[in-house]
């Protein structure tokens, strides 16, 4: 679990950051989608809002972005393995875009379980209300300010997407935090041995370039010392 091919492991790490920002801005439009065409009129006129609404827009959009923002810093990482910060940054990205992200596709399968439930009386709240209880699955005889036509199936096709998008979210995310903790040699995945080896490359690396600037530095120095030669 905790194992980072050091050749490998950064085209794999790169892969995981591309597929969390498509999967991110796809998770984002459908939330806008929903929001725009369905739920942003349960509001109105009553103002009242629902727990669909809530558990739909605030958490998917959020955790869309922060997908986003995650699958950059792996991608980031990918191309800087030793640099601290960015390990750091893909640590605390990834980790709580988990806990988002599963905050995410809990709650919209609890919206979906609401939703068919009581047949979607939630999505008619801004209707009026009459003594006939107001579904979305027959919703012909309610007055309301917005097009009721198949809101139901709608929003459900849109619901039902977006939770498989918000655990695969989860998915990748977890990955990418035990990439992290095993760049940064953490528990569980202290027992690598690839911290070691980066921050050998990079000693190395720096040193190499210490000899190049010293033998360059001479070179001038002995160019000024004979001009003639």
């Amino acid at each position: 679990m905790c194992a980072f091919d050091k050749d490998k492991g950064p085209g794999r790490l790169m892969t995981k950051g591309l597929t969390l920002i498509l999967v991110g801005h796809i998770n984002f439009i459908l939330g806008a989608i929903v929001h725009g065409n369905v739920l942003r009129h349960i509001s109105k006129p009553s103002h009242q809002i629902t727990t669909e609404y809530t558990t739909a827009n605030i958490i998917s959009v959020t955790s869309g972005l922060l997908s986003i923002a995650t699958g950059i810093i792996a991608i980031l990482v990918s191309r800087n393995l030793h640099v601290l910060k960015l390990q750091i940054g893909l640590l605390i990205g990834s980790f709580l875009n988990a806990l988002l992200s599963a905050a995410c596709c809990v709650g919209l399968l609890l919206a979906i379980g609401l939703t068919v439930a009581h047949d979607g009386q939630g999505l008619m709240q801004g209707c009026n209300d009459t003594e006939v209880p107001i579904n979305a699955r027959s919703p012909v005889s309610a007055q309301c300010p917005f097009d009721t036509t198949r809101i139901y199936d709608t929003t459900l096709s849109l619901w039902i997407p977006s939770a498989v998008l918000a655990a695969v979210e989860v998915g990748l995310s977890v990955w990418c935090f035990v990439v992290g903790l095993t760049l940064r040699g953490l528990a569980p995945c202290s027992n690598s041995y690839i911290k070691e080896q980066l921050e050998e490359e990079a000693q190395t690396s720096r040193n190499t370039a210490d000899i190049g600037f010293s033998t360059q530095g001479q070179s001038l120095i002995g160019q000024r010392l004979n001009p003639d030669a």
